[in-house]
């Protein structure tokens, strides 16, 4: 994780407000410190709920200045100037505001407390815009009957087997990982219908819709803004078989607007900030963003460049990354923008502890509408892909469709990563996603267009091993021929003498061989014999001695 530092004023200077305009316009203020604040670190649970107390506490997160709350004498002080507050923000150490008056900007602006003022000019009229993100997907209609698929699982997946197969999610729900226990907050555009639609129902009569809020026009949200928030939701949360079986319906979910659908300005990457904010003080698990952020068609100014994509420049992307510190599994859509002038992905998916997920079709071929990375500063992007491409999902009317965009493969994946986080409760977030980029189909040769591949989320659970280690005994390992035929010798480096048992198991966890071995201090080569029973397929091989466990991934041909 990179050390996080909020260095806004260069960016802040963009767009800053010119006194002579009088229009209804938001603005973000930049506040100077948290000094003299009534909240202290010593008491959380003002501010922090236990659920997210005791994430801190499980993986060993301090709780730091940046949990505390905006000093809420400095948000009355910018009321009593004039201006209405919109949403604060503790980790930017900032506020969103709306005025109409620049001799109120003026006099929020000479308080001794703030650093500076950036404006974001409010689009007249209250019309849905073209948002580039949005603008590169494409929705189809639903197939016809008698398409659909069922999966040895139990489950009727229908036609979206194809999106959750792919990751081997319907072998995960098999085995009872259905994100049962986890707490998935949303950040969308909206959620249309959502209240009413059939695919939902097990959501809202399980109790599994934990609370909704709106970063945009404030309080609950309605379900009348935006369908964007209801197709993404549906690829994780839906339950209608036949038709739709999302990655994590049993999952818990929390549904946040931050998204405007009547503008495009940066407003909405610090409403996306709040948004992360509350919901890390909810104690939220995996956040999923189907969002993104490169160009302001409303006021150009603000627009990103590539050589902002360097993971520390965008409020959103600082956002994010603080986030993922709290100890949250941050996913994150790549973007829409391959076939584009712009081509990369979009802020904040060049965090470097954001979980960014590019497309693919349902033959695994990388959709051409994928952004693509690196990152400015040379980092892989995407990390992983799902299908994006032909993507199955619930429409606002009840209908199920088909449709493109990296919207889609975001949250399939945040869903499996609750599935996966389920089944290893004492994993990290980080420990999940390397987890994760370990079992993609490119962990061996990961490239810019769909990182570490297509990952295999069985394989993952069979390499997610909780590291505790009292003594390091294993420092190296690797194995050749593989793939192998007949026999593998085992090449592996130890600091001590130690017994040592190798275990094989299957994609499904069945074990097919094990064997004690004495590893001796220094290098070690093991010819491994007698596997002529074990079939042709793909494996995992454990070397444990006592706590110390080194896994790799084994071929038979």
């Amino acid at each position: 994780m990179k050390r996080i530092s909020i260095l806004l004023s260069t960016f802040l200077a963009i767009g800053l407000f010119a006194s002579a305009q009088i229009a209804p316009d938001k603005y973000y203020v930049q506040f100077t410190d948290k000094d003299n604040s009534p909240y202290s670190l010593g008491n959380p649970l003002e501010y922090l709920s236990q659920r997210s107390v005791d994430r801190r506490t499980t993986f060993n997160i301090p709780i730091d200045m940046k949990d505390i709350p905006v000093n809420p004498q400095y948000l009355q002080g910018v009321k009593d100037a004039g201006a209405s507050i919109i949403n604060p923000t503790k980790w930017l150490n900032g506020v969103t505001i709306y005025t109409t008056d620049a001799f109120v900007v003026a006099a929020i602006e000479a308080l001794p407390y703030v650093q500076s003022i950036a404006k974001s000019p409010v689009k007249p009229g209250n019309t849905e815009v073209e948002k580039t993100f949005f603008a590169n997907e494409s929705y189809g209609v639903a197939p016809a009957s008698g398409t659909t698929m069922k999966s040895v699982s139990g489950y009727d997946y229908g036609p979206s087997y194809s999106q959750i197969s792919m990751l081997k999610g319907d072998q995960m729900h098999e085995l009872g990982y259905t994100g049962k226990g986890i707490v998935i907050a949303v950040l969308d555009a909206g959620y249309n219908n959502a209240d009413e639609l059939p695919v939902f129902d097990s959501l809202w009569n399980n109790g599994q819709i934990l609370g909704t809020r709106d970063f945009v026009d404030g309080g609950e949200i309605t379900f009348n803004k935006h369908s964007h928030g209801t197709m993404v939701l549906s690829t994780m949360g839906g339950n209608y078989p036949g038709e739709i079986v999302g990655t994590a319906p049993d999952a818990s979910y929390y549904l946040l607007r931050t998204e405007d659908g009547s503008s495009e300005l940066i407003i909405e990457e610090y409403n996306w900030v709040s948004g992360a904010e509350y919901a890390d003080s909810l104690g939220a698990d995996v956040l999923n963003t189907s969002l993104g952020y490169s160009d302001f068609p409303d006021d150009p100014s603000q627009n990103h460049t590539y050589e902002d994509m360097d993971g520390n420049t965008t409020p959103i992307t600082i956002g994010a990354d603080i986030a993922a510190s709290r100890g949250m599994i941050v996913v994150n859509s790549a973007g829409n923008s391959g076939s584009s002038a712009w081509y990369y992905i979009t802020a904040p998916a060049d965090g470097d502890s954001v979980f960014t997920i590019g497309a693919v079709n349902s033959q695994g071929v990388p959709a051409s509408f994928t952004s693509h990375g690196p990152t400015y500063d040379g980092r892989i992007k995407p990390n992983v892909a799902a299908q994006g491409e032909g993507a199955y999902f619930a429409n606002t009317d009840g209908s199920f469709i088909f449709g493109n965009g990296t919207s889609f493969s975001s949250p399939i994946i945040a869903g499996m990563m609750a599935c996966l986080w389920q089944a290893n409760p004492d994993m990290s977030n980080m420990d999940l996603i390397n987890a994760v980029q370990a079992s993609g189909s490119l962990a061996d040769n990961p490239d810019n267009t769909i990182g570490y591949g297509i990952p295999d989320f069985m394989a993952a659970h069979i390499l997610t091993v909780t590291e505790n280690n009292d003594e390091i005994v294993f420092t190296r390992m690797n194995l050749f021929p593989n793939p192998f035929t007949s026999y593998f010798v085992l090449n592996v480096s130890s600091e001590v003498n130690a017994g040592a048992r190798m275990v094989v198991v299957d994609m499904t966890g069945r074990m097919v061989f094990e064997n004690d071995y004495l590893i001796s201090q220094g290098m070690n080569n093991i010819r491994v014999t007698a596997l002529d029973n074990i079939p042709a397929g793909i494996y995992f091989l454990r070397l444990e001695s006592g706590s110390s466990v080194i896994t790799t991934k084994l071929i038979r041909q």
